[in-house]
């Protein structure tokens, strides 16, 4: 038996969660996953997924931040997990550092946050997955810290800017947001997780994926919609991030673009 389940957050939630899912599965599976420009809360109600690339099993509980590299999840044959798909900078509001994250997946036990440790235990204790989404959200919701709200919504401009057009530069976000530029990279680095700069190529990686989703194999053309320089700095990235060739990862696996498509 293998299922996936996919919720919506509920309205008070919306402008921080992208969306929730459940998977559970009574079968090995392997996929290959890639950055997706979103930090990520996972809980394992039974066993972990094994990192191969890493040689080791997540966390119980983990956060994972920003990521700039690809990596091959392997599970058994007890799988049952739930996954909170943060927007890109709303970590911050839930007091998670999540500047701390980049490129690791940390063990949320080893926060020393009381009340994050209570949430994880009351997932794990809760009668079907389903029950631990409804904690979750009640959690976050009691956890919103109205104070940093200025800056999530400087930020959320910025990142608006960059989805719409993929050549947005640090400067002209930074102008947007009426910051300077390093003082406007400080606060992206802290809020994000990931360097303005650095975190345009996921961005630009992710919408050449929505273009191949979609059904578009032109590769020149994908990489002018997505921003890139030309045909072989989009074939370069593609390969950094998905260890991959456009063409060899076409005819590996679906083509799916997490940050450009919405699966709710």
């Amino acid at each position: 038996m293998c299922g996936l389940l996919i919720f919506r957050p509920c309205r008070s939630l919306d402008a921080y969660i992208r969306y929730y899912w459940i998977l559970r599965s009574r079968k090995e599976l392997s996929t290959l996953t890639f950055p997706v420009g979103c930090p990520q809360l996972i809980f394992h109600r039974n066993r972990s997924l094994y990192i191969s690339e890493l040689r080791t099993h997540q966390p119980q509980f983990a956060i994972s931040g920003q990521v700039n590299f690809p990596a091959t999840l392997q599970s058994t044959d007890d799988t049952e997990m739930i996954v909170v798909v943060l927007k890109p900078h709303a970590a911050t509001l839930f007091d998670i550092p999540i500047s701390a994250f980049y490129n690791h997946e940390i063990d949320g036990f080893d926060l020393g946050d009381s009340d994050l440790n209570d949430l994880a235990r009351r997932v794990f204790d809760a009668g079907c997955a389903e029950d631990g989404i409804r904690i979750i959200e009640q959690w976050l919701i009691s956890r919103l810290n109205e104070k940093r709200i200025y800056d999530f919504t400087r930020i959320g401009v910025s990142l608006s800017m960059l989805f719409s057009d993929c050549k947005t530069t640090v400067r002209d976000m930074a102008y947007a947001t009426c910051l300077g530029k390093r003082q406007f990279e400080r606060v992206f680095f802290n809020s994000v997780g990931m360097k303005p700069k650095e975190y345009a190529r996921i961005v630009r990686f992710q919408k050449s994926l929505w273009f191949m989703q979609t059904g578009n194999h032109d590769y020149m053309d994908i990489a002018f919609n997505s921003g890139y320089s030309d045909q072989s700095h989009f074939i370069r990235e593609c390969r950094e991030y998905s260890g991959l060739t456009p063409s060899k990862l076409i005819v590996t696996q679906p083509i799916y673009s997490d940050l450009f498509s919405s699966p709710v």
